[in-house]
């Protein structure tokens, strides 16, 4: 078993030999396994820059190494990152001069990160505020108070300043700002209505996903409540009380319903059609940073959330 590595040198060579367990395994999925710290984009950069070779030849993404071979590979010094404005047309529900929310589309990255350095979320955000946007989370993050996955629609909230951001951040942490979520799941729960208590931690076969699991773990606890039932699915309404990472998919998927569409926690014979998860975070309610004032905001179920339960069978 190859040992996993979690830190690098920049621009000085790495050297890993193949053994037995992962001999004619592609070298993309070894190099994967190895930097487990690290994106898989991360990974797909090097050999798109060359810096991959086994044996001293450069090889693409898809050669299978043999047993005893040995993998060299370079990771370069990274780039100063500078993030462009653009003008991306947003679906903004409310904003004043303290904050903002957003109804994200599925398929909007928030952030820049290694592969998606523009058409961010963010990127729109400096165009739209003129750059006016807390610096809390630094540069890559500006304004970003909590963040939903990319394939995830719906309501993100935004602070335009450090004090707002503070406010709703501490909202957060003491579980005082609502975050309501609905989705199509698998199956059918047991109970119509009722609470998944069970700790998220990194996954220790597969550094990439989320998992149930006790160890160097986090508190994670969401409520759900059946809206409808399907032949084969569920529509559902589910409420967070703490925001691990992927936590309601984890969720879901720990008690058997996973998330229709959903392409890592789901069946492989999923929802292909659905292109991601349906998943929308529908409503968001918290405390106003200067009034102190209750906002409570609702995004409708997009189109193809709806779409989806129009072509299920009751």
């Amino acid at each position: 078993m190859i040992e996993s590595i979690s830190s690098i040198e920049y621009n000085e060579p790495v050297f890993v030999a193949v053994d037995e367990d992962c001999g004619g395994d592609r070298i993309d999925r070894i190099l994967s396994d190895v930097l487990c710290n690290y994106s898989r984009s991360f990974v797909q950069n090097l050999f798109l820059g060359g810096l991959v070779r086994c044996n001293g030849k450069e090889v693409s993404k898809s050669f299978k190494p043999k047993n005893g071979d040995i993998i060299e590979f370079t990771v370069p010094e990274p780039k100063e990152i500078s993030l462009e404005p653009e003008n991306i047309p947003l679906d903004i529900v409310y904003e004043d001069s303290d904050l903002l929310v957003v109804n994200k589309p599925r398929g909007m990255v928030v952030h820049p990160a290694p592969g998606n350095y523009d058409s961010t979320l963010v990127n729109a955000l400096l165009w739209h505020c003129k750059g006016n946007l807390s610096g809390i989370n630094g540069v890559v993050r500006p304004g970003i108070v909590h963040r939903i996955d990319k394939d995830t629609s719906g309501l993100l909230l935004v602070a335009k300043n450090d004090t707002a951001h503070i406010s709703l951040s501490q909202q957060i942490s003491v579980h005082s700002l609502d975050r309501e979520y609905r989705a199509v799941i698998h199956g059918h729960l047991k109970e119509l209505e009722g609470t998944v208590d069970a700790p998220i931690g990194r996954s220790p076969n597969d550094r990439k996903k989320m998992c149930v699991i006790r160890q160097n773990s986090k508190d994670a606890v969401t409520h759900y409540r059946v809206i409808e039932e399907y032949k084969d699915f569920s529509f559902v309404a589910l409420k967070l009380e703490t925001g691990r990472t992927h936590q309601i998919r984890v969720h879901m998927a720990y008690l058997g319903n996973p998330v229709a569409g959903d392409p890592v926690y789901g069946p492989k014979n999923g929802v292909a059609s659905l292109n991601g998860q349906c998943l929308h975070a529908g409503l968001i309610g918290f405390d106003h940073p200067s009034t102190g004032e209750r906002v409570r905001i609702e995004a409708p179920l997009p189109d193809y959330f709806t779409e989806f339960i129009g072509r299920i069978e009751k």
